[in-house]
């Protein structure tokens, strides 16, 4: 935002921070905090501290103090900004995923040379794994997590753990754990999602989807095609008890086969088209085959009679294409419309125009401190500003730049 702009919506901008900063209890951190969301709003090509505090004619050393080693509870800061963004967006669906932040060097918090959507390719990077609420027409993070590669962890890491102040508690955790520590925490705060989506890094797992069973999530998720699971028609089968030992569990006699298979065998003409939403220029639709099946693999979870439950396959088969392009899993009830199921499937593309905006608007990838908690506190008052804008896009009084 230039400065008039940002000049035209400050009374607003107040009253959001001082909500948003309410658990601070000093005054100047407070203010550190205003500051420091004035400094991401404001137009300028760099939004790390220095760059920032020359825009707002400040020493860079109140922003550096306020993230680096001021005490003040990211947490609570966080758990309001998720309540608001909530109501903000009112979504239909939450987002799991994760960026890459490019780094030089080996000092930042949990950089290593390691695989990154964002790049492409392996590359020296952080990855930071988030949750965003979203709409059709609106999204914004509810909170983030700092991956910490396993070379993070042990006796050669002690020395950069100190430099970036990592708390003991601080360790190697998979992607997909970070993500359903961040679910348990909002849902500690009493946000729960309606539906959870995510793209194939984390349908592919089947530890992360067990993890949502147990918590009762509902999800649709992206999977690969080569995953198998039952035909919807299969049946347990009840091995004869020998008399020795524990009895036998029910099994499934017959071979499971590839999501690919499955639809392959249902062919392409058992499928129909279904549009999901209004695009810019056209409606979004194309053609999808639905199907009713039993996951196998790793993980399932079977009923007491060893029945594996029924679980959506979605299928994308566009004209022209010899194979479906995407597949989907959900949990979600036989009865849901395919029209709505469609929907939530395709929900995904929001997080994308999240990271853009972030990153080219608000510097969430500027962060050029080395400690642990300023880089969790950075992307927080990140998602701060993003959710302000967010508000002043969906108000009708706001300047329409905003």
């Amino acid at each position: 935002m230039r400065a008039g702009e940002l000049a035209a919506v400050r009374v607003r901008l107040e009253e959001f921070a001082a909500e948003m900063f309410a658990p601070l209890v000093r005054r100047d951190q407070r203010a550190k905090g205003a500051l420091y969301l004035r400094g991401l709003l404001l137009e300028g090509r760099r939004k790390s501290m220095q760059p920032m505090a020359e825009r707002l004619g400040v020493d860079h050393q109140q922003l550096q103090q306020f993230m680096t080693s001021s005490t003040w509870p990211v947490q609570d800061v966080r758990s309001r900004l998720a309540w608001r963004a909530v109501a903000a967006v009112r979504p239909q669906v939450w987002v799991v995923d994760d960026t890459g932040f490019p780094k030089d060097g080996r000092s930042s918090p949990g950089v290593a040379r390691q695989y990154s959507g964002t790049l492409g390719k392996v590359g020296n990077c952080q990855i930071g794994v988030s949750i965003h609420a979203a709409s059709d027409t609106a999204s914004c993070p509810l909170s983030w997590r700092l991956f910490l590669p396993s070379a993070w962890d042990g006796p050669d890491a002690e020395a950069r753990r100190r430099a970036c102040r990592i708390p003991d508690t601080a360790r190697h955790r998979p992607k997909w754990q970070l993500a359903l520590d961040m679910l348990d925490e909002l849902d500690g705060n009493g946000l729960r999602p309606a539906v959870l989506v995510a793209d194939t890094g984390y349908g592919a797992n089947a530890d992360f989807r067990r993890g949502l069973e147990d918590r009762g999530r509902a999800y649709v998720l992206q999977v690969k095609p080569e995953m198998t699971a039952y035909g919807e028609d299969a049946e347990p089968h009840q091995p004869a008890y020998g008399g020795l030992g524990p009895r036998p569990l029910p099994r499934y006699r017959t071979r499971p086969v590839s999501l690919r298979e499955h639809v392959r065998a249902a062919g392409r003409g058992s499928g129909r088209a279904l549009t999901w939403r209004k695009g810019s220029k056209a409606a979004m639709s194309s053609h999808f085959v639905l199907l009713r099946i039993r996951l196998a693999g790793r993980r399932p979870k079977p009923a007491a009679d060893g029945t594996i439950p029924l679980s959506w396959l979605i299928a994308q088969w566009p004209d022209g294409e010899t194979d479906p392009v995407k597949y989907w899993i959900s949990n979600l009830p036989d009865d849901i419309p395919a029209k709505d199921l469609i929907r939530l499937a395709k929900a995904r593309w929001r997080i994308e125009h999240d990271y853009r905006e972030l990153k080219t608007g608000l510097g969430l990838d500027h962060f050029e401190g080395r400690s642990f908690a300023g880089w969790h506190r950075h992307v927080t008052l990140v998602t701060a500003a993003h959710l302000f804008l967010t508000e002043q896009r969906r108000s009708p009084k706001a300047p329409a730049r905003a």
